[in-house]
């Protein structure tokens, strides 16, 4: 059975938007360029995009890797395979009805997940880890990077107040996945920061995703485009209240529509 309802959102969903911020690239026309602004026709074969101390050689794969994703859940720019308990959410923009981002739930864990255009050249990963450091230090919050799952990640407690004023903290771990031509990041919420145990399911989830970036040119940073899955039911309205918290810059996004499958 599947339920939409509307929420406030919470710190960790606030610290991943619908795109990371950096340098605007002004066009598309020049489709995954890199740093200078010059386009890189280096080939993307996948072996340049890396982290440093971590690879893609257990997945997330690009879809020329895993072609047949049968029984797959196809989000358009993300396939994600389905697991025993687990509950999908996927928050829309209100203005558009697009699909920003999508959850995935397993107990007291969840991860949420977005895909985007990256250079052709190099991974951006790098970049990205310390513009969200630096985003959450300014709101009074604590970043500390650490080797984890997937190479080079950020443990964070960000700084949240709850409805009735109350001040306190939440915490939330940022995992990105450079590949060829995309950027993959996964926000994880819940005992899945911090216990490792409780993080394996859902980190086996992230190493299954399919990410199809298209041939289509798309400025670095871009939204990779999502959308409901087949059959989804339309949204209602109800109210579920949860921490919020000062917008955490750099990252900026508006109202969303939950579903929970």
């Amino acid at each position: 059975m599947s339920v939409f309802r509307r929420r406030r959102r919470t710190e960790a969903e606030e610290a991943a938007e619908s795109r990371p911020e950096g340098p605007e690239s002004g066009t598309t026309d020049g489709a995954d360029e890199g740093p200078a602004g010059g386009t890189d026709e280096t080939d993307g074969d996948g072996a340049d995009y890396f982290d440093e101390e971590w690879d893609r050689s257990e997945g997330p794969w690009d879809v020329s890797e895993r072609p047949g994703t049968d029984g797959y859940v196809d989000l358009g720019g993300l396939r994600l395979q389905g697991r025993d308990g687990m509950e999908l959410r996927l928050e829309l923009d209100e203005a558009t009805g697009a699909v920003s981002s999508a959850t995935v739930q397993l107990g007291a864990s969840a991860v949420q997940l977005q895909a985007f255009a990256a250079p052709r050249s190099e991974g951006i990963w790098v970049e990205i880890r310390e513009e969200i450091r630096e985003g959450i230090s300014r709101q009074g919050g604590q970043v500390d990077e650490v080797p984890g799952a997937f190479g080079r990640e950020l443990i964070a407690r960000i700084p949240a107040r709850s409805p009735d004023g109350r001040t306190g903290h939440t915490a939330a771990r940022f995992v990105g996945v450079d590949g060829p031509r995309w950027f993959l990041r996964a926000v994880f919420s819940g005992e899945a920061v911090h216990k490792p145990k409780a993080a394996e399911d859902l980190e086996a989830a992230v190493r299954g995703l399919v990410v199809v970036r298209g041939p289509e040119a798309m400025a670095p940073r871009e939204l990779l485009p999502l959308r409901l899955p087949e059959a989804a039911p339309q949204p209602t309205s109800a109210d579920d209240e949860s921490l919020s918290h000062d917008d955490l810059r750099p990252f900026e996004r508006g109202p969303e529509i939950t579903e929970v499958r």
